[in-house]
């Protein structure tokens, strides 16, 4: 079993609290709901546009145009780190490439010896032209190590210009050609010395300008300034969005609920119409038959002495009217109040019959009915009001009676029943 949650005295005060503000929020909402569905789309519109309007208004005023700053100190260097790892990486890189292309450009003009340094002399001879680095005799001496210039003499460039074999020109040019080429590889290498270097100093100019970046980053401020008017445009698009939403849906459900209601207003309706005429039937079936049969039975007993012939056709015929009657009109309670004309005219027979003997030779009676409007619906009880009415304030007071015709027939569509009498009135 699931143990029942007991609330103790102070969730009880909050829980009534709760259920008041829901009920007193619901209650609005349902009457702001009510009030948006009941107005137009065009109304709308223009109230939506004069809510937009009036807070841009309201914006430019106090307490809205005050301001709240808000200052935030952020401490992320990472990036700024691992730019600055980046940065040395390259600069060292850099920097290497430009010390070996430096202290290549070095040995071959002879930098790096210092007061040992290389010297270049020109031989002509009959070989050509040769311009190679030497060590002077006096260094050479006074060097107690000379195997660095040595090294250094070694891996020196070296132009050499071979005289032809021949005097033709075409070797001529060829030699010329090769002295060029020397020439022109050594410009290359100090383009690319030069070009190293100015690769170093960038990296190294970058380097610095990092390591700058990351003292900056490790302390930076952030000020955020805050409006009271900066959302109010938000919440007003945001209201007149929800309220576009709770008109469209609630309109359709008042609309639902208003539909509903109509059906059962007609339902309602149609139950006590249908009462109605239930109760007329029976008060007009209570009116009727007493009277008859008492006047009927009154008749039989006098017959029964003076005509019994006549008495047992009388009560033959109320035997069938009642027999015709009484089914009828509980189906037609049944059935909502309607019956086929045809079961009408059963029960006027035997009751104009009945009549016809009560009036003996003052009554005469005809009824002009075709087949095919016999399954036609009719009201019960209606034409044996009108056939009562005729005969009793129509014929029994005239002196020599009179004739009564049920007619039926079609009339513009319609079903018409014509009862007719020559009496009075």
């Amino acid at each position: 079993m699931t143990p029942s949650f007991t609330p103790s005295p102070q969730q009880k005060i909050w829980i009534e609290r709760w259920q008041r503000f829901s009920a007193i929020v619901l209650r609005y909402f349902h009457a702001y709901a009510g009030w948006l569905a009941g107005i137009t789309w065009k109304r709308f519109a223009l109230l939506g546009l004069a809510l937009m309007i009036g807070v841009n208004v309201l914006k430019g005023l106090p307490p809205f145009t005050w301001r709240v700053s808000e200052v935030v100190e952020e401490h992320d260097h990472s990036g700024a780190v691992r730019r600055q790892a980046k940065l040395e990486a390259e600069a060292k890189k850099a920097a290497d490439k430009a010390r070996r292309m430096a202290e290549k450009d070095d040995a071959s003009k002879g930098d790096k010896a210092g007061d040992k340094g290389i010297h270049y002399e020109i031989k002509v001879d009959e070989r050509g032209v040769r311009i190679q680095p030497v060590r002077p005799a006096a260094s050479a001496a006074s060097d107690a190590d000379g195997e660095p210039v040595a090294e250094s003499a070694a891996s020196a460039p070296v132009i050499a210009l071979d005289f032809p074999k021949s005097a033709r020109p075409e070797d001529i040019r060829a030699a010329l050609e090769q002295a060029t080429e020397q020439l022109g590889q050594l410009k290359q290498e100090a383009e690319e010395v030069k070009e190293a270097r100015e690769a170093a100093a960038e990296a190294q100019a970058a380097l610095q300008q990092a390591t700058e970046d990351v003292k900056e980053a490790q302390s930076r401020r952030r000020v955020t300034v805050v409006s009271m008017g900066d959302s109010m445009v938000d919440l007003a698009i945001l209201w007149i969005i929800a309220s576009a939403v709770i008109k469209a849906m609630y309109k359709g459900r008042i609309q639902a609920e208003v539909k509903a209601a109509q059906a059962t207003e007609n339902a309602e309706a149609e139950a006590l119409k249908r009462q109605v005429i239930e109760a007329r039937m029976a008060a007009m079936q209570a009116q009727v038959e007493p009277h008859f049969l008492f006047n009927t039975l009154a008749s039989i007993d006098h017959l029964i002495e003076v005509d019994p012939p006549t008495a047992s056709k009388m009560q033959k015929n109320l035997i069938a009217l009642l027999r015709a009657s009484m089914p009828t009109m509980r189906e037609a309670n049944a059935n909502g109040g309607v019956r086929d004309l045809g079961r009408e005219l059963a029960v006027i027979r035997p009751y104009l019959e009945i009549l016809k003997m009560r009036m003996e030779e003052r009554l005469q009676t005809e009824i002009d009915v075709p087949e095919g409007l016999l399954s036609a619906e009719f009201p019960p009880m209606m034409i044996q009001g009108l056939v009562e009415n005729a005969i009793k304030h129509g014929l029994e007071p005239k002196a020599e009676g009179g004739s009564l015709k049920v007619k039926a027939e079609i009339l513009h569509g319609k079903l018409a029943v014509t009862v007719a009498d020559t009496g009075l009135g």
